[in-house]
Order: C-alpha cells, then sequence, then structure tokens
C-alpha cells in the first residue's frame, strides 16, 4: 500500500514487521481512534484511561500543567495503551512549547533576522530535547510560511522570514536537529500562511498566490523539506485558489475549500507534484477556517477522504468518533483509505521508535531549563536583536551621560490597572537601572488619566511636570511595544491604553527616543515618526538583558531585518 522503505519513513525490516503486526490486530474502532490527536486537559485516571481504552487514540498534545504533571500524564499514555501514542510539541521557539518551564530560545522571525545558522540550530536542539524529557516525539514545527504581506500577525514572528530561500533553509536546519534527536517534524501550514492577514482561528484563510508566484516561494519550500525527508506536514485551513482551479478546471468558486477538504491540494498537489509520502495532520479542527467550510458531521470524515491521515484535537470523542463511523457506513469515506491513513500513522511512529520504546527516566527532566540552554537563549539573542534604523543618530546611549530614561510601556490587553505588575516591564526597568541609568515608568494608563486627565496632551501631559521640565529632567524617551494577539483578531496593531493618552509619541522633538518591538516586526507602520527602531523579538531576561546592552554600545546589533519591517511606506524608513 505503502512504501515503507522510502523516504521519509525509512523503516528497517523489524520496524515493517511491527507496523503491519500492529496493523492487522487493529479492530476498525481502534483504527478510528488512532486518527484522533487529544488535547489533554484532564489528567485523572479515569480520563486517561477513556482515551486509552475506549477512544484509542493515536496522539495527545498537552495543554498547562506542571513539568512533573506532563511528564506522569505522558507516561501514563505510553505505558497503558495498546499502540504507544504520538505525543506532540509545539516547539516553534524552543522549549518552552514543550512545557512552560522550558526555554525560550528565538522565535521564527528572530532565527531569520540572525545571520548566522547556529540560532535556529539551537532553537530546534532545545525544543527537541526539553520535549523528548517529558516523552514527546513529534513537534508541530518548523512553521515553514513564507510571509510576503507585512500585515500578517498570525506568523508574522513564527516564520523565518519572505526570503523562500532563507525558509527552506533555517526549515531544514531545524528538521535535522530534531531528526538527529528522535523527534520527526510536522512542517507548517501548508499551502501556506503568510499572504494574506487574516487569522484561521477565525476565517477561512486564502493563499491568492498564482500557480507560478506559488510555485516560486511554498512550493520552493516544501519541495526542498520533502526532498530532505520531511516526515509530516501540517494542512492549515487555507485554500489555494490558483492551484484548485488548474488541478480541477471548471471548479466554482463556491467549491473551493480548505486544503485540509481539497483532494486535489493534498492528493494531486502534495503527495503528486511535490511527490510527499509522509504523514499529513489537519491543523486544529476548531479553528473556523475549518467549521465554515462544513459541518463538524461532513468535515472530519471529509478531512480523511480529502487525503489527511490525522485529525487535530477532538471536540466531543465520543460524537466525533460516531462521526467517522457512520462516513464509513455510508461510503463517504472508504475503508481503503481508512486503512492506507493508520499505515501511515503506524509508519511515523515506527519512524521515532516507538516499537521498541521506553519511557525516558525521571532525572531527563533536568534539562528542562537548563543553565546551558538558557545560555543558548543569551548567545540567540545576541545574535538576533535588530537595528532597524536610528536616522538621528541617536544611538549608543551612555547612561553617565545620558542617565534620565522615562519608559513607557506598551503592553497587549488586558492591560493591568497596577502600576509595575507587567513582568516584562519590571525586567526591563531592573535591567537599565543595573546598566546605570534612572527609570520613570508612568502609571498605569486607565488610572492616570482617571487622576489627572490630560486635554489632548497639551498641557500637563506628565503628571504635574510641565513640558519643558520634562525636556530638562529626561535624556531619553524609550518607547516598548509589547503586543501580541492569539485567536481573537485577524490583524494586531498597535494599541494605546486610552484615547489621547499621555503614551501617544508627543515626544519624540522634545528629547531623544529610542522605540523597540519585543514582539511583532511591523510596528513602524503605526509609529513612522519614531527615527530609532529595533526589532527585539522576545521578552525573556535574555533578550531583555542583551537589549540593553546593545542600547548603550556594549555589543553590536547584529540581526538583519528583510523588507517587510518598511510596510510598504516611504515615511517608515525616515
Amino acid at each position: 500500500m505503502i512504501d515503507l522503505k522510502a523516504k521519509p519513513f525509512n523503516l528497517n525490516e523489524k520496524q515493517i514487521e511491527w507496523v503491519e503486526k500492529t496493523f492487522n490486530s487493529l479492530t476498525e474502532d481502534e483504527k478510528i481512534g488512532q486518527l484522533f490527536i487529544n488535547l489533554t486537559l484532564q489528567r485523572d485516571k479515569e480520563s486517561l484511561d477513556k482515551l486509552i481504552n475506549e477512544y484509542h487514540i493515536g496522539g495527545v498534545r498537552w495543554q498547562g500543567g506542571t513539568l512533573e504533571e506532563v511528564y506522569e500524564q505522558n507516561k501514563y499514555f505510553q505505558e497503558h495503551s495498546k499502540v504507544p501514542v504520538l505525543i506532540a510539541a509545539n516547539t516553534e521557539a524552543g522549549g518552552n512549547g514543550a512545557v512552560s518551564e522550558g526555554t525560550f530560545i528565538a522565535s521564527g522571525a528572530a532565527c531569520g533576522a540572525s545571520q548566522t545558522e547556529e540560532t535556529v540550530r539551537d532553537m530546534a536542539s532545545v525544543g527537541a530535547e526539553e520535549a523528548k524529557a517529558i516523552g514527546c516525539n513529534w513537534v508541530f514545527a518548523p512553521v515553514c510560511d513564507v510571509v510576503s504581506n507585512w500585515r500578517n500577525t498570525i506568523v508574522n514572528t513564527r516564520a523565518f522570514g519572505d526570503d523562500p530561500k532563507l525558509v527552506a533553509s533555517r526549515s531544514i536546519a531545524y528538521m535535522e536537529e530534531n531528526l538527529n534527536r528522535g523527534v520527526a517534524c510536522a512542517a507548517k501550514h501548508f499551502p501556506g500562511d503568510g499572504s494574506e492577514e487574516r487569522d484561521q482561528h477565525l476565517v477561512m484563510g486564502c493563499n491568492d498566490l498564482s500557480v507560478e508566484e506559488w510555485d516560486d516561494s511554498f512550493g520552493y519550500v516544501y519541495k526542498s523539506l520533502i526532498d530532505a525527508g520531511l516526515p509530516s506536514i501540517m494542512v492549515g485551513h487555507i485554500c489555494q485558489p490558483a492551484y484548485s482551479k488548474k488541478l480541477r478546471p471548471g471548479i466554482k468558486d463556491s467549491e473551493i475549500k480548505p486544503a485540509t477538504l481539497s483532494p486535489e491540494l493534498l492528493q494531486d498537489l502534495l503527495r503528486g507534484q511535490l511527490g510527499f509520502n509522509g504523514l499529513i495532520v489537519t491543523d486544529a479542527t476548531h479553528m473556523v477556517g475549518l467549521t465554515a467550510a462544513a459541518s463538524r458531521k461532513d468535515c472530519l470524515p471529509g478531512v480523511i477522504a480529502a487525503g489527511c491521515d490525522m485529525i487535530l484535537f477532538f471536540n466531543d470523542p465520543a460524537e466525533d468518533i460516531q462521526y467517522i463511523r457512520e462516513a464509513l457506513t455510508s461510503g463517504v469515506l472508504s475503508r481503503e483509505r481508512l486503512d492506507e491513513a493508520v499505515y501511515r500513522i503506524l509508519a511515523l511512529k515506527a519512524s521515532v521508535g516507538l516499537n521498541d520504546f521506553k519511557f525516558p527516566a525521571k532525572d531527563a527532566l533536568e534539562i528542562v531549563g537548563c543553565n546551558k540552554h538558557h545560555e543558548m537563549a543569551s548567545r540567540a539573542a545576541d545574535e538576533s536583536i535588530t537595528l532597524v534604523k536610528d536616522t538621528r543618530n541617536v544611538l549608543p546611549v551612555n547612561p553617565k551621560e545620558k542617565k534620565n530614561v522615562y519608559l513607557i510601556f506598551l503592553e497587549s490587553a488586558p492591560t493591568s490597572i497596577a502600576c509595575g505588575t507587567d513582568k516584562a516591564k519590571n525586567l526591563l526597568i531592573k535591567e537599565l537601572e543595573d546598566a546605570g541609568f534612572n527609570v520613570t515608568a508612568p502609571k498605569d494608563l486607565y488610572e492616570f488619566e482617571a487622576e489627572q486627565p490630560s486635554k489632548f496632551n497639551k498641557f500637563k501631559v506628565i503628571g504635574h511636570v510641565n513640558r519643558e521640565e520634562f525636556k530638562k529632567n529626561t535624556d531619553l524617551v524609550l518607547f516598548v511595544i509589547n503586543m501580541k494577539g492569539y485567536a481573537q483578531t485577524n490583524n494586531v496593531r498597535l494599541t494605546y491604553d486610552a484615547s489621547h493618552s499621555v503614551q501617544n509619541p508627543w515626544f519624540i522633538n522634545e528629547v531623544p527616543t529610542v522605540a523597540v518591538s519585543l514582539n511583532y516586526t511591523n510596528h513602524l507602520y503605526d509609529v513612522p515618526m519614531m527615527k530609532t527602531f529595533i526589532n527585539a523579538y522576545g521578552d525573556t531576561p535574555e533578550y531583555l538583558h542583551a537589549l540593553v546592552e546593545k542600547i548603550t554600545g556594549q555589543s553590536e546589533f547584529k540581526g538583519k531585518a528583510n523588507e517587510l519591517v518598511w510596510c510598504g511606506r516611504w515615511e517608515t524608513r525616515l
């Protein structure tokens, strides 16, 4: 049915024997269960036993819990399942995607900005090692999307950038580090995010590139990964109309579906044209990009019929499994397609050694968050932080000459009402003070505006101090943006705490100002008046420490920005 000796499975005779023996031992219900990856929220024995013995799940992904809780959960799954489970993690930036105590090394954007491949290899190796310590054998990464739309914040920091060759090389390096440690990768999000600005959690995505444009970008990346031995691919709830129309002449616009439901994209393009022999897994099935395309009763068997091999997350396990049973009975889903999917699932399991698997000893947890990994995070921060522009030559800033810093810290909602409750803000204040600065940081703006309403910031804009006094007492304004979003809005933009807030950049022509983004790389669109702008890529201690070192000239800026940072505007370059 499937060549298990070929890429990417590369199974030996012993592994193939295990696959065939296991496959032949499965009942139809057990085969159906293998299709599903459970998002584990409850860790009591009764809940875990039900997933194992009644639903026969093929995979799991942790959600929340301490390091020890996740370890014990994963151990229980492996020790009690008839067929060992795939245990996945989202190690897109390091071990923090495996467990909350894990080490953040570098985002995809940071790896793309870094001029050395060592950054992505460090990120991948730490993610793999910390994930393996808790029993993971599969990662939903690399994010190999090519970002061509600067407005996109869904994969803005998660992807490596806008250059297909760079994305391919960084993705392959990531994959190699994982495969070398016995961890399989699922590259995402086929057929490709980053060409538009909408979030597939909220709407069906649409990759509107022409066939030729797709071939030169996403097609190049996926073909490079497939040729290098990519084990699995995560399919996004994203349509690709140009290819659907090429492969299905006469298809109506109303018939165009996300790739998860499109046999032409999965079977003709991915398996046929690109030659992919590995496992295909859906993106999360609760996302509106899928649920808006069909009822759950239709879309669950539909994704398997279209060519996906595994389904990411249950809604209601008994109900979802029944939808598959009914589709098999009605013929909507063939038993041949079910068997093919299960064969690939078992092949992936064998390829990561689950045919002869021993769960890691508990002392393996010592590697999670270890000093060595935090040293690697420091190195990644040093290599990636990018000076986008400094047209007024503000940098470096010597704290002995310009000592008084006024810090404005913009963070994502909900903004804390009490002053100083933001962890990153407090860490940054300490780093600045340790460097020799005197730091003044305003109260939360909701509280400040309630105490001292400002009339369009015309007069007493800083408490009870006028502009001239502010200029006399302030050597530098540090304007820091730490905004991010998830499944709430299609595009995240800079947002001030209140209308006509004192955070508005009234001060840029009053005192030297340095603007910093700790997250997205496209904030210059909203603050083009900033003459000095830094993309710092992270709000962890390592990144904040490196940021202050670079602002003060103790370390050079080594990262390189791509063209997307200018947001297609001339004034952002000034």
